[in-house]
This record gives C-alpha cells, structure tokens and sequence, in this order.
C-alpha cells in the first residue's frame, strides 16, 4: 500500500462506525477520496463515511461526537484514547440547494438515497462509495484485489480512474458554478495522481477560470500549497497554466513565460521553463517555505528584464523579487512566520555565488540564516535546473556541516555592557564596534574580552 496516509486505526475506526449504524438499521459506506486511494492502491489520507442516518441520530448513537456541520449533515464521531484518537467524518446522504456564494449550498435537503446523494460531489473519482462489510479482509486496509462486489458506483469512476481522467460529475459548469475552488482542486487531483482533465471539464474550468478570484485567498493558498508538495508540482503549475487559472492566482508566475536568460549561465531556456524545472525536482512532503521558495525566487526577472551588450542582465531582480514576494505572501494571508522565511530565500538565493570568497564571519552570518538547509535545498534545486555545477553547493554544504555550531554562534566575547563599563555611551557608533568585535571574534582574531576591547579602543578611542 503506497503512501503515508491515515493508517489501520483511522480505517478500523472508520468500520467500527459503520458497523454500528448498520446495526442500527441505517445505510453506511466508505465514501469519496478514501474509496478512490484504496482502488489506487494508496494509504487514504482519511476515512469518510455517508450515511442515511440524519445528524442528530448520529449525534445520540456514538458517546463522543462533535456537530461541526450538523446544519450540513455532517458530524465528527471521535474514537480511541491514550493519545491514539481516531476522528471519523459522518456525512448524511443530501441533496443541495443553490450555493449563492461559491462555496457552500445555501440549504440542504437530507436524502434516503446513496445515488442522490453522490450526484452532489464534485468528480466521478471522488464519488464512489464502499462498503466495508463486503471486503475480504475488513479489518485491514484494503487492496484494490479485495474489493470486487464491495463498490457502489453511480457516476463512472471507476471506469475514470482506469482512463486515469478527471471528470466532473454531471454538468461541469455547474459543478465549478457550485464551489469555485474545484477548479483548482481539479487541477491538483489531475497532477497528483498523472492524470488528464476530460475535455469537457477542463472546458468549463476554462470558461470559467476568472471566478476563482471570488474564492477566499487562504483557500487558494492552502490548494496551490498542496499543489506544490505533493511531488507533482511541475504538472500542477502546466495545468494551471493551460487551464488560464495561472493568470487568475498568480499572474506574476505567468509573466515569466517568454522571459529570456543568458544562455550561458541558463541554458535550459527561459524564466518559465526554468522554474519548472525547479518545480519538477520538488520532493513530495518538501515543506512549503521551500516549495515556495522555489516558485518565487525568480520572480523578479521579468520586471528587470534588460538585453545589455555583453549579455541579457537582470540587475536588481532580487530587490524586486522580494517586494513581489511580500505582495504574493500577503494576499495570500500568508503567516508572519511563512512569509519572513518564503521572503528570506528569494532574498538570499543569489548570495552562494559568493560563498567560496567570503569572510569567515560573513559566511558564519549567512549559516545562521533560520533554516538554513531550506537555503541550501533550494540553491541546489537552482543549479541543476540550470547550468548543473554543484560546486558551490558541494563547498557551502560541506562547510556548514562540519562548523561546529558555538563556532557560528558563539558566546559574544564583548557585550554592550563591557563597552558601557569600558567609558562607550551608547550612540550612532555603539552597534559598529560590537559589530567589530563579533567580526574578529568569528575570524579568530580574538579569543578574550581583554583583546575584544582593546581593538575597540584602537578601532574607536575614546574623545574627551
């Protein structure tokens, strides 16, 4: 079973809930991406069960539930304990209303039936449904071999995940009408799993590609994050490209296309193609600082594009690339913390061209960067998807590895207090001289505070 998903409790958890309903006299069934995962082969990330049970049934049946979407139908049944609580999402068999808002059916109707009720999701390999009790091995996590007879399938997806397509269920501009966001998660569910977008799908997709911006910016951040981290990420953004959603979520990307470089130092080709090629090499579960680091640290070539004499320059395009990026991270309602550091690789990214002339205590200052393995991956990323040479980050990889860290960051030698007591006021000059001597002292060219402060008084004497 490939993957690292949701694991045998979350699956035994999930039988021990329809069990019980079923018990109970109601209908109850695995249902959705968990059904898809198991006739894939993959881990599910989660169990979901659909049920005709409405929620204040299911509410009074289990000891430990929690009506985070009652008026919806849906519930959470919590099992286990011991720190090894299992959380089943129950859903009610319904039907929906109109969604005035892109996003969530102003009313529902709770349904009888396991048809209507799948005819309301989103694709056809999202909407089987599976019951557990028909499965040779119940208890376990599913193979795709165990399942004969156990699948109930209203809207072709299985004959969709055999043709490897996505494939909104009923009509699609309906669909994508209905919640904005499957738009995008068509496009990640396409990428994820290698497969097409049917044509009529990804018609309607692009019929509609400008009403994603009606969608809530955290939303969109969160699918365009998974995009990028599920390994996928090169295919993800071909999609969004050709499906126009690029232009929508991230027109600064889009204006790579066509940007040349020097073909000397890139000769894959131009700003576009090489941040795909970044994107390729993006290892599914990479965290996402760096996945975005790796889609943005280039995205101040365009605005800096200049063809000199010698060669296709990009003066400056760092400067601009993190004012790009601290838009981009804003309007996608990125954390402070996400930000400083997406940020801080952009504005970074280009210092490794350097790394073998630098001072001791400039490259210590650089290795103390935040995570700075995340700088180091992404240097990485860059050159092999660029000129290949792997010299600077072989040397820079080496160094920091083998620096031990009190050497980086040691103990100061010389405070603000020893220049106090030393005759120093504070003023203008007083953050150059602990400079200086955090300098000396990174360079080992000091070893004590008596050295520290006597190259203060030479450096910077005392007046008066």
């Amino acid at each position: 079973m490939a993957g690292n998903g949701a694991g045998k409790g979350a699956e035994q958890a999930a039988f021990a809930v329809v069990a019980k309903l079923r018990s109970a006299g109601f209908h109850a069934y695995y249902a959705g991406g968990c059904v898809r995962d198991l006739l894939l082969g993959h881990e599910p990330a989660d169990f979901d069960v659909a049920t005709d049970a409405q929620p204040e049934v299911v509410l009074n049946l289990f000891p430990r539930t929690f009506a985070v979407g009652a008026h919806f139908g849906v519930v959470l049944v919590a099992s286990g304990e011991g720190g090894r609580e299992n959380v089943t999402e129950v859903a009610t068999f319904r039907s929906d209303g109109a969604y005035s808002d892109g996003r969530r059916p102003d009313e529902v109707s709770f349904s009888g039936s396991a048809e209507e009720d799948v005819q309301r999701r989103d694709f056809t390999i999202n909407g089987m449904l599976m019951d557990p009790l028909l499965l040779a091995h119940p208890l376990q996590l599913a193979k795709p071999g165990d399942m004969a007879g156990a699948v109930l399938d209203f809207v072709g997806g299985r004959s969709d995940l055999a043709g490897g397509l996505v494939r909104a269920i009923g009509d699609p501009h309906t669909r994508f009408t209905e919640d904005k966001l499957r738009m995008l998660r068509a496009v990640r569910f396409a990428a994820r799993f290698g497969f097409d977008i049917e044509p009529a799908t990804a018609g309607a997709i692009r019929a509609q590609a400008s009403e994603i911006v009606l969608v809530s910016k955290e939303r969109i951040r969160d699918e365009l994050t998974r995009m990028l981290t599920e390994g996928r990420a090169r295919r993800a953004f071909d999609l969004l490209n050709a499906t126009g959603l690029l232009h929508w979520v991230l027109p600064e990307i889009e204006r790579m296309q066509g940007v040349e470089q020097p073909p000397q130092y890139h000769p894959e080709g131009d700003v576009w193609i090489h941040t795909l090629l970044l994107l390729e090499k993006l290892d599914a579960g990479c965290t996402p600082a760096l996945a975005w680091g790796a889609l943005l640290h280039d995205v101040g070539k365009p605005a800096t594009f200049r063809r000199a004499p010698e060669r296709i320059r990009f003066d400056g395009h760092v400067e601009v690339g993190v004012k790009i990026t601290e838009e981009i991270c804003g309007r996608l309602r990125f954390s402070n913390e996400d930000t400083a550091q997406i940020v801080s690789l952009v504005e970074n990214h280009m210092r490794f061209g350097d790394v073998e002339k630098m001072k001791d205590s400039t490259l210590k200052r650089f290795f103390r960067l935040p995570r700075f393995d995340e700088h180091l991956a992404l240097h990485r990323l860059d050159c092999l998807s660029s000129h290949g040479g792997l010299e600077l980050y072989d040397f820079a990889q080496e160094r920091y590895e083998s620096m031990p860290p009190d050497t980086v960051r040691p103990v100061l030698l010389v405070t603000g207090r020893d220049l106090m007591a030393a005759g120093y006021r504070p003023g203008k000059t007083f953050k150059e001289m602990l400079r200086t001597t955090e300098d000396a002292q990174l360079e080992g060219h000091i070893h004590t505070r008596e050295e520290g402060l006597t190259l203060v008084r030479e450096r910077f004497p005392l007046t008066g």
